[in-house]
């Protein structure tokens, strides 16, 4: 390319920045990683629930063999899909190994450790956008799961331990929306932490719906098979507001429904969605019923769906296959979240040019 021919192309590419949106190319950048810390920060608070209760529940069998041991810790592994993962580094499905492998394991990259390291590096690349309390939260919690002292305080007081995981998610929801500006940031963060916590909770209880069929087929005692519910529910922290709204024994049926259709419980699938939901219209402006984006249009549907379905129909499907339609519908609309507001579908510089030139001609 000759030199005055470089120097056309270098001046009309300067015109060009003028027109072009370049904070989009900002806000998808920021939006990815707002988006993914609050995933990764939800993930990291889901997973320490739901091995503390269920170290806790261990208190309640009579006897703990090999048998009953795999039964209760092997299903674990299986809430986040890693059990390729954890074959290959242990032997054994024993407490030890599967909260070693969910807690500190960093060849795991949905650890609590790793999940937090994730969301540190995240908030990192957008230091700017979130606040100094939220950025010092984060930073503290990230350097808390990193100290020595940090393991010793895990194999004495697994409790304490992961109480501090769980307050440290707390805190930061509440900074999150006490501190920062409510805008588009924000919401990608909303979208992310709601968007995460309905997978969650349908994992959960996907994966321990089948301990609670188990039980009920072996003929186990009705206080045992409370006890398990009421295992299924802390570990999505439900069990006080599942109470508040049923008042009679705690079932199986009834705790599937309270997690995936319950209208007012914030850990609900329905009610994620809902929310979700809301912060994605409030990016595009559409009104509900209406969609402008593939994003809009699958998690309006799947919306509505869980509006209009009863635990009923659900278990006529099937819970497992149900919860896993809805696990691909959720892969589905993230995807699509993706590719409308994220990934930016570059073209190339001459044509670019050429769009540009033919936009000054006229």
């Amino acid at each position: 390319m000759e030199m005055n021919e470089m120097m056309d192309v270098l001046s009309t590419v300067g015109c060009l920045l003028l027109v072009t949106p370049i904070d989009f190319f900002m806000l998808s950048r920021v939006a990815n990683s707002l988006f993914w810390m609050s995933r990764y920060l939800e993930r990291a608070e889901s997973i320490a629930r739901i091995v503390d209760v269920n170290l806790q529940s261990l208190l309640d069998y009579k006897t703990l063999d090999d048998k009953s041991l795999k039964e209760q810790w092997g299903p674990l592994v299986k809430t986040l899909g890693d059990e390729e993962t954890f074959a290959k580094l242990y032997k054994k499905e024993d407490s030890r190994a599967v909260t070693e492998f969910l807690t500190f394991n960093e060849s795991n990259p949905n650890s609590i450790l790793s999940c937090i390291v994730s969301a540190r590096h995240n908030a990192r690349s957008v230091r700017d956008q979130i606040s100094l309390e939220m950025w010092e939260e984060i930073n503290r919690l990230y350097l808390f799961i990193r100290s020595k002292s940090t393991r010793n305080l895990w194999q004495q007081s697994p409790y304490d331990f992961y109480r501090e995981v769980k307050q440290s998610s707390y805190t930061l929801q509440g900074l999150a929306s006490a501190t920062t500006v409510h805008d588009e940031g924000l919401e990608f963060a909303m979208m992310g932490r709601f968007l995460e916590r309905a997978d969650m909770t349908s994992r959960i209880l996907d994966v321990k719906h089948g301990i609670l069929s188990m039980t009920e087929a072996s003929g186990a005692d009705l206080g045992f098979q409370s006890i398990q519910s009421a295992a299924v529910l802390r570990s999505s922290s439900a069990y006080e507001a599942f109470q508040h709204v049923y008042s009679s024994q705690i079932t199986p049926v009834q705790v599937a429904e309270f997690l995936l259709l319950a209208d007012s419980f914030p850990r609900s699938v329905r009610f994620c969605m809902r929310t979700f939901d809301h912060f994605l219209r409030k990016m595009s402006g559409s009104a509900p019923g209406q969609f402008v984006n593939e994003a809009e249009k699958l998690s309006g549907r799947l919306v509505a769906e869980l509006n209009y379905t009863t635990i009923e129909e659900v278990m006529g499907i099937g819970l497992h296959e149900y919860i896993d339609s809805i696990q691909l519908k959720l892969n589905e609309i993230g995807l699509a979240m993706f590719e409308s507001y994220i990934l930016y579908q570059k073209t190339e510089l001459e044509e670019e040019i050429r769009m540009q030139r033919q936009v000054q001609q006229q």
